[in-house]
């Protein structure tokens, strides 16, 4: 039996989709987390709206000490940002922390660790079972490994080791980091990284979260537009309903060379950042698309597929005609309310798709503005990395 029991799993997410948008509490933005945001020496106002214009809905600023952790609390409250929240005392006497903050308006949820092995898993499961004997509201956060990671650090192959942590440790979503863009192109496993954790947060009934990378280091290039785009659309094509930025404040480089974060070590805003903002922006001018949306299939197209992935081989009856000439696409199918939503995700940063696609019903494209057009039959261009998405009534 999961130790996660199904109503508190689902007030857990009821409060993680409602909690993050803002103080409003309003529902209707996609959750964007800041992972490695503004260090407590640069806490002020005027950084948390920066934090805010960017288009994050949550900080997650890794912090240590409780008084800084409350101030991050106080000027999420004063700009509209909610806060992962985390400090050394959580892990000492958790009981005593939550009854301090538990209350705050500002506050998203509690993070643990990141990429735990699965002899992690008991003493996490005890921890988070701590915390939510105090606060059952507030989603309980932390995140796996990639299915790069060795077996032996793991513990265990890796779909096992997913499986195991929804089993064993049952937090209220699954969160994951895979930075697929390297300086030599994009690697294929991240694919069926998505893959498994989809599947495995769609059995157990959870939401799942997915990065971007938004700080090169090596072996990873600095950031742009098509980069994100592929990334995010993506995450967001296999079911994501909340999205992550490695990082938002550039940490000291020391041996992976961080460099050209959105905002620098000394707090200088990049041009990074501007490209975040206007990616943050795009993504919730699309976000009714997304949010809250059933996956009710994802495939692929293309001459060589990616391992662990499945070939496009039926359309829905709205679709006569899907043909990418060969080029690898992603092809989600998604259901949100009265509509389902076709989303072609161009697989490739290196060469554009140029597609003939033809619909059996009247059908609209959704633009980056979120706006609705009527479309015909006809070819199509996708560009290096980005999303096409068409939308029909159910």
């Amino acid at each position: 039996m999961r130790f996660l029991k199904l109503s508190v799993a689902i007030a857990a997410i009821w409060a993680l989709m409602t909690a993050c948008s803002g103080s409003k509490g309003s529902s209707n933005k996609i959750p964007i987390l800041a992972w490695y945001s503004i260090p407590a020496e640069y806490a002020s106002e005027e950084t948390y709206r920066d934090l805010a214009d960017a288009g994050f809905t949550i900080n997650f600023s890794h912090l240590t000490d409780l008084k800084d952790a409350m101030k991050a609390l106080d000027l999420g409250q004063k700009t509209g940002v909610k806060i992962m929240f985390t400090c050394t005392q959580l892990g000492s006497d958790p009981e005593e922390i939550v009854k301090k903050v538990k209350d705050h308006p500002a506050l998203f949820g509690y993070f643990l660790r990141d990429e735990p092995a699965a002899a992690d898993f008991p003493n996490l499961a005890t921890w988070a079972k701590r915390i939510r004997s105090v606060d059952d509201t507030h989603p309980i956060y932390l995140n796996l490994f990639p299915n790069y990671a060795p077996d032996n650090i793991l513990g265990c192959t890796y779909p096992e080791y997913v499986h195991r942590f929804v089993e064993e440790v049952g937090l209220p979503m699954l969160s994951f980091d895979y930075y697929p863009v390297t300086v030599e192109g994009v690697r294929e496993s991240w694919w069926s990284n998505l893959e498994v954790v989809s599947k495995e947060a769609e059995a157990a009934g959870v939401p799942f979260w997915a990065f971007t990378l938004s700080t090169a280091h090596f072996p990873y290039p600095v950031a742009t537009m098509n980069s994100m785009r592929l990334q995010l659309y993506t995450d967001l094509a296999y079911g994501a309903q909340g999205l992550q930025y490695f990082t938002y404040w550039c940490p000291t480089p020391g041996i992976w060379d961080f460099n050209n974060a959105p905002v620098s070590e000394d707090g200088q805003k990049t041009p990074v950042y501007g490209l975040v903002k206007e990616m943050n922006k795009e993504i919730q001018a699309r976000a009714e698309v997304f949010l809250g949306a059933k996956v009710l299939s994802v495939k692929h197209t293309g001459e060589t597929l990616p391992p662990g992935v499945s070939p496009l081989e039926e359309l829905p009856s709205q679709v006569k005609t899907l043909d990418t000439k060969g080029k690898g696409t992603v092809v989600s199918l998604l259901e949100n309310g009265d509509w389902q939503y076709l989303m072609i995700v161009n697989r490739s940063l290196k060469e554009a798709v140029d597609y003939e696609i033809g619909f059996t019903v009247p059908v609209k494209q959704i633009g980056r503005n979120g706006k609705a057009a009527s479309v015909k039959d006809g070819e199509y261009h996708l560009e290096e990395g980005d999303c096409a998405i068409f939308r029909w009534k159910k």
